[in-house]
């Protein structure tokens, strides 16, 4: 499945919450994540931010697509590196 995740959290946990969505994800934006994952692999991501988050506080949105084809993205300004999953 193809996913975009988005992270609002305390400023004191996103270390943490980008280096996690770095393993699975590519970083496209300061709290913007997206790409391909298998189902144990979104099981294993979403587990780990669980445990990472302040559920009263924090926030993580995952949208689940078909396939990347789907979306049609406009950016503007700032690109930063697309990089990919981090191992």
């Amino acid at each position: 499945m193809f996913v975009i995740l988005v992270y609002d959290t305390l400023a004191e946990r996103n270390p943490r919450v980008l280096k996690t969505c770095r393993k699975y994800l590519h970083w496209v934006q300061r709290s913007v994540f997206e790409g391909q994952l298998s189902a144990a692999q979104y099981r294993l991501l979403t587990r780990e931010l669980a445990a990472q988050i302040d559920t009263g506080y924090d926030s993580v949105r995952i949208y689940r697509v078909r396939a990347p084809e789907f979306i049609e993205t406009h950016a503007i300004g700032a690109q930063l590196a697309e990089t990919g999953p981090v191992l």
